[in-house]
């Protein structure tokens, strides 16, 4: 998020994706998409203190990972991203996701 922009254009051109696109809606995106992340992070190191007595927030949690790893996929492929660009973010938010639920159910049986 707060990253210098010529930072960004280096990672984007090391990245192997060309030119970096200078515009205000890309540092907009990039910019409120990282704040995003943080946000939920806070939100998850929260619920992760004691994740039994929030099982419902940590199902939707599991979910919606899933879930958001499949849109991913298909967003990252209609974008034109590389292959393993593609495969490592969706399929690791689908992986969590399942591990997540995977934890809850287990833990909920304990």
């Amino acid at each position: 998020m707060l990253l210098p922009v010529d930072w960004m254009a280096d990672a984007h051109r090391w990245l192997g994706m060309g030119e970096f696109p200078r515009a205000p809606l890309t540092d907009y995106l990039i910019r409120s998409v990282s704040a995003l992340y943080g946000f939920y992070g806070v939100l998850f190191l929260l619920v992760a203190r004691d994740p039994l007595h929030h099982p419902r927030i940590v199902r939707f949690i599991g979910v919606a990972h899933v879930a958001f790893g499949v849109l991913i996929l298909a967003i990252d492929w209609h974008a034109g991203l590389p292959a393993w660009w593609t495969l490592i973010e969706g399929l690791s938010l689908v992986g969590v996701g399942v591990a997540i639920l995977y934890l809850l159910n287990r833990a909920a049986k304990a």
